[in-house]
C-alpha cells in the first residue's frame, strides 16, 4: 500500500509542475518555492501541539486547492501559484512519507512513525 500512495502522491507533485508551467512564472520559481511551506514547522519551537497544528494547516491539501480555485476565480496567478506550490509540497512531503503530524510530536504522522525513533 505504501507503494501505492507514493506513486499517487509523486502524480500530484508531476500535476502540479504541469500545472505551475501555464502560470506566466520563470521556472526558476517553482524550485525557489517548493520548501517554503516548511517554514510552519517553526510552530514546534512552541510546543508540539502548535508545531502540529501550523504544519498540518499549511500541508493540508484542502487549503492548497482552496487558494487554487482563489487564484483562478480571480484570474490572479499569485494565488493560483501559492495553491499550486502548497499542493506540490505536500504532494512531495507524502511522497517521502512525511504526512500530518499528531500532537505527540514531529515524527507522529497520519503515515506513519518517521525518524531515528521508529
Amino acid at each position: 500500500m505504501k507503494t501505492l500512495i507514493k506513486v499517487e502522491e509523486a502524480a500530484q507533485l508531476v500535476l502540479s509542475i504541469f500545472l505551475f508551467a501555464q502560470l506566466p512564472f520563470a521556472w526558476w520559481v517553482y524550485p525557489a518555492l517548493l520548501l517554503v511551506p516548511d517554514v510552519s514547522m517553526i510552530g514546534y519551537a512552541a510546543s508540539n501541539r502548535m508545531g502540529a497544528f501550523m504544519y498540518n494547516i499549511i500541508h493540508h491539501k484542502a487549503l492548497a486547492i482552496f487558494m487554487g480555485i482563489l487564484g483562478f476565480y480571480f484570474s490572479n496567478d499569485s494565488l493560483l501559484l501559492t495553491g499550486i506550490i502548497l499542493f506540490g509540497h505536500s504532494s512531495m512531503d507524502r511522497m517521502f512519507g512525511y504526512g500530518l503530524k499528531f500532537e505527540t510530536g514531529f515524527g507522529s504522522t497520519h503515515l506513519g512513525e518517521i525518524g531515528k525513533g521508529k
